[in-house]
């Protein structure tokens, strides 16, 4: 099945969770981004990368300041802008991203190449060094916030800048011509973006070239870099013999599980799986889920982070899961999102909806605070202010989110994500609606618009009312999360407030329900959320006689504010006694957090005892692991022993 991938602006988000999310994004964040990008925000670090692109354009002097990737926060902020557009219109926002916009098409060279860092400080050395300068990563994220201008504003001027750089790209790489690949995949998906906006065929024929030339030649890398003679990162140079890090070991098709930088590996993965599709290619589909199965059955935090070693932002090796020395980047449990889509769009299988719910619940929305204005790049499950952020090996692990970083992809991937979530709730193909997540809404789409009440995640109650556009017989689609028990007497599906049978109309985690439908047609589902213990794999040693806790599609953890110092002390009880209630003061207002019957273990004040630890009753307090850090810097464990 290939489904139809649902635009922003088809779906209006009505959701008494995600809503505030988007209005704290785009009324707080966006601006606040945007005086980021313009150095004009103190005590954060500097960006420049407005004014890196009127330098290239000739509208100021100066030198190049920041990463070589600096270009790519322009994009994403500018593609967040343009989802932002399509929920909430701002006349003065989009006049400024105009502006923006300007800039960036005078910058742009007379043979269509567009890189500032290049154009500024090193033209005589375009192209020489794909594993490190990231131009085709800076290209592939203006390509997909051109698309998203474009769609969602009508205006074709960014449009037109990333089509002459594009057609500069096919000019220099493919069959023929440089055999080159991206040292850091994403341009793949840019293309394809811009494939489908503008109906050429060449943008998709290069993402192709792309994917299937990497690991043909295993050296690439290192024969490139002996010919240019130079590397850009200096003390920090990449290994070009190090061939795995960016998953250039092996053909896409060869590689059977996820290694090196996450965030590379899953971008590569949502283009395999984009381009899977678009092509009906079978055999490129297998590949996609054999990586998708290692990454989520092997290499993936309860979270749904990835990447667990700060060792150039890696996969490990199965089952290597540390929490207190966790990476898990942001940017990968976004990228994450990105896969699981691509995959849904080609088989509507719960197993895929389980994920992306997982990663927007849990580990992307961790990475914002909950002003608005503080990042983590780096979102562990256990932190000892003590000693994160201060000690060799746990420098990486941050008690407290920074205000931005010289590095900032995160924060403005962020702004995208959370601007365009209405376009990963659903997906549409000619018999079937599909609905992925249980997120309030008003949703229009071909067969019919759709109007979504939810209480979710908080309370099990969801209701879809349905509008039919035809008089022709369709299904509607629901995922039913994993968690859910469809053997509950409590679980119920009601169509038009009669009750009909759940279990034997579900397929692979989704229920499907075909009719004539009719105005006004009302489903309404209903499900118990208890409070859930998880047990990690016995391989799994960072987890061995831990337990983490779970509501829904909600991971909890423990803060010492909470708790008192010292919460590895804490135990659970195997006999789990958990309330949950709605917090209704501070920044946790409105959320629901556990109350558990718990212990704390006290020992004596010497370091080796031959005394067992005598064991305290004790109230233990868990909160939403997203929500943590935004009271202050103290304690932090998602597992924690049980009794």
């Amino acid at each position: 099945m290939k489904a139809q991938e649902i635009a922003v602006k088809q779906v209006e988000i009505r959701d008494s969770f995600w809503s505030q999310f988007q209005k704290k994004i785009i009324d707080v964040v966006i601006p606040f981004q945007e005086k980021v990008l313009n150095d004009e925000v103190e005590g954060v670090a500097k960006s420049h990368a407005i004014e890196n692109f009127r330098i290239a354009a000739g509208l100021s002097e100066g030198e190049f300041y920041g990463m070589v990737f600096q270009d790519s926060d322009v994009a994403k902020w500018l593609e967040g802008v343009a989802y932002s557009l399509a929920v909430k219109p701002n006349v003065e926002l989009e006049a400024r991203a105009d502006e923006i916009i300007d800039i960036i098409a005078k910058a742009q060279q007379a043979d269509g190449y567009l890189d500032t860092y290049f154009i500024i400080k090193e033209p005589e050395r375009r192209w020489q060094n794909l594993q490190e300068c990231h131009e085709l990563y800076c290209a592939g994220h203006m390509m997909e916030a051109a698309v998203a201008y474009y769609q969602t504003t009508g205006k074709d001027k960014l449009l037109h800048v990333v089509e002459r750089l594009a057609d500069h790209i096919i000019s220099r790489f493919g069959e023929g011509k440089e055999r080159g690949i991206p040292g850091h995949q994403e341009v793949e998906i840019g293309l394809m973006k811009l494939y489908r906006a503008t109906g050429n065929k060449s943008y998709k024929e290069m993402a192709r070239f792309f994917l299937d030339e990497r690991g043909k030649n295993s050296d690439y890398f290192y024969q490139e870099k002996v010919k240019r003679g130079w590397q850009h990162w200096g003390q920090y140079n990449l290994d070009p013999l190090d061939n795995t890090y960016n998953q250039a070991h092996q053909t896409i098709y060869e590689q059977k599980k996820a290694v090196g930088h996450a965030v590379r590996a899953a971008y590569m993965y949502t283009a395999m799986a984009d381009l899977a599709g678009e092509d009906n290619d079978k055999k490129l589909y297998d590949a996609c889920l054999t990586l998708w199965n290692n990454i989520t059955r092997q290499q993936m935090y309860i979270t749904g982070g990835i990447g667990s070693t700060v060792e150039g932002e890696a996969f490990s090796i199965d089952y290597d899961l540390p929490n207190d020395m966790a990476y898990s980047e942001t940017c990968a449990s976004i990228a994450m999102v990105f896969f699981a889509k691509r995959m849904l769009e080609m088989e509507p299988d719960g197993k895929f909806a389980d994920i992306m719910e997982r990663e927007l619940y849990n580990s992307t929305i961790s990475g914002i605070q909950m002003d608005g204005k503080k990042y983590f790049y780096v979102n562990p499950l256990e932190v000892n202010p003590k000693i994160s952020g201060k000690i060799f090996g746990y420098r990486h692990v941050l008690p407290n989110r920074p205000g931005w970083y010289e590095c900032a992809c995160c924060p403005t991937n962020l702004v995208r994500l959370i601007t365009s979530l209405g376009s990963y709730t659903w997906s549409e193909s000619d018999t079937t609606i599909y609905s992925h997540l249980f997120i309030g809404q008003k949703a229009s789409m071909r067969k019919a618009d759709v109007i979504v009440e939810s209480k979710y995640p908080w309370e099990g109650k969801v209701s879809y009312q349905i509008s039919p556009k035809t008089e022709e017989e369709f299904t509607m689609a629901i995922h039913i999360p994993y968690y859910i028990n469809i053997e509950d007497n409590n679980t119920y599906v009601m169509l038009n407030g009669e009750k009909i049978e759940l279990a034997a109309q579900i397929t692979k985690g989704y229920f499907y329900l075909t009719r004539h439908w009719k105005e006004g047609d009302k489903i309404e589902l209903g499900f118990d959320m208890p409070v859930r213990k998880v047990f990690a794999s016995q391989r799994v040693r960072a987890d061995v006689g831990c337990v983490a806790l779970m509501r829904g599609p909600v991971v909890y953890c423990f803060e010492g504010v909470d708790n008192g110092e010292e919460i590895q002390a804490l135990r659970i009880p195997k006999e789990l006694k958990a309330e949950a209630y709605v917090c209704e003061e501070g920044v946790l207002k409105g959320t629901v957090c556990l109350k558990i019957n718990g212990y704390r273990m006290q020992s004596s004040e010497e370091l080796y005892s031959e005394k067992r630890p005598e064991k305290l009753d004790a109230e233990l307090v868990a909160i939403p692991y997203y929500a943590w850090a935004n009271r202050g810097e103290n304690q932090m464990r998602v597992w924690l022993p049980e009794e």
